[in-house]
């Protein structure tokens, strides 16, 4: 099969052929047709992991048809649409065929395409997760997102409009249209300074949440702007908690890290992953939530985007056309 490959650690990734994977007890395989590309897709393309083979195949998200199931699998067969966030430790989604754990994987409605549920997994995940796991967000409530114009930054703002909250929202001038398309209520000039800015919007109280998907930097700046017992959610990197007294403002602090339910979670969490997408899914098929898909790229496009980390880090998300909707 065709497969976008990276040969060894460090090295630049190439499309070549690999055999087709076979599923084992409890996984299925997957006709992919269209793959979803990340920041965190670049990031492994320059690194490596204890548990990959040599060649690996790169790619997280997958969406697609189920072409055969293993030993124990009772919730999917042959022929179903289907989408999830995969194992990073395992063979990727930039390929024609796939194989995850069947756990993970939710089924897409008839009313949402392939592209579009292929756009949900990584970025939709991490802002749903940060705002109805981590958070919990509700009605009334003031948050600031940061990076508003990313994918994961895009996601967060339709999704906490549609729990409620007031918006403010940080990102370049020439993102800042589509940011308040995005419902974000105030923009925020990221290069400016962002504390003042909340401050003055918020009559200097603060905001009840923060999604940083920005810098430990950013992140760290930010807790001072969280009213007591307000919580942050970290996509890039952790805060320095140091900033902040003991025992004062008591903010709460939380991390994403979607694909540790694989390494880390228990069956629990590995069935929230597909949850959450269904959760998505359903918002898509209502209506309610855009996916976001600003581009569609051919397999030979893949290696140069890895390569490209603006390109990467552009508005809304990028999808890999594996086969025909």
């Amino acid at each position: 099969m065709k497969a976008v490959l990276l040969d060894e650690a460090g090295a630049s990734p190439r499309v070549g052929q690999v055999p087709v994977p076979e599923p084992g007890a409890g996984e299925i395989r997957v006709r992919l047709v269209a793959s979803g590309i990340n920041p965190v897709d670049g990031s492994l393309a320059n690194g490596s992991n204890p548990h990959w083979q040599w060649p690996h195949v790169l790619g997280v998200d997958g969406a697609g048809i189920v072409d055969a199931v293993g030993d124990g699998v009772n919730d999917f067969e042959p022929g179903q649409r289907v989408v999830f966030h995969g194992d990073l430790r395992r063979e990727g989604t930039f390929a024609e065929y796939v194989v995850t754990a069947a756990d993970v994987v939710a089924h897409i409605p008839d009313s949402v395409t392939f592209t579009q549920a292929a756009a949900l997994p990584c970025a939709g995940m991490a802002a749903y997760q940060a705002l109805h796991r981590r958070l919990g967000i509700r009605a009334g409530q003031t948050i600031l997102i940061t990076g508003g114009a990313g994918a994961v930054g895009g996601f967060a703002i339709q999704l906490a409009k549609l729990a409620g909250a007031r918006v403010i929202a940080t990102c370049s001038p020439n993102s800042a249209e589509t940011v308040r398309a995005a419902g974000a209520d105030v923009v925020v000039d990221y290069h400016g300074d962002v504390p003042a800015a909340v401050r003055d919007a918020t009559d200097g109280r603060g905001v009840d949440a923060v999604i940083d998907t920005v810098s430990e930097q950013s992140a760290t700046q930010n807790l001072s702007l969280l009213v007591f017992g307000g919580g942050l959610v970290a996509v890039a990197a952790r805060p320095d908690l140091s900033a902040i007294a003991p025992f004062t403002t008591a903010p709460s602090v939380h991390e994403i890290a979607l694909g540790a339910a694989h390494s880390h979670g228990d069956a629990a969490a590995r069935r929230d992953l597909a949850v959450m997408l269904e959760e998505l899914l359903a918002l898509v098929a209502d209506g309610k939530l855009d996916p976001q898909v600003r581009r569609v790229i051919a397999f030979d496009d893949v290696p140069e985007m890895l390569a490209d980390a603006d390109a990467r880090h552009g508005r809304g998300k990028t999808i890999l056309a594996v086969a025909s909707e």
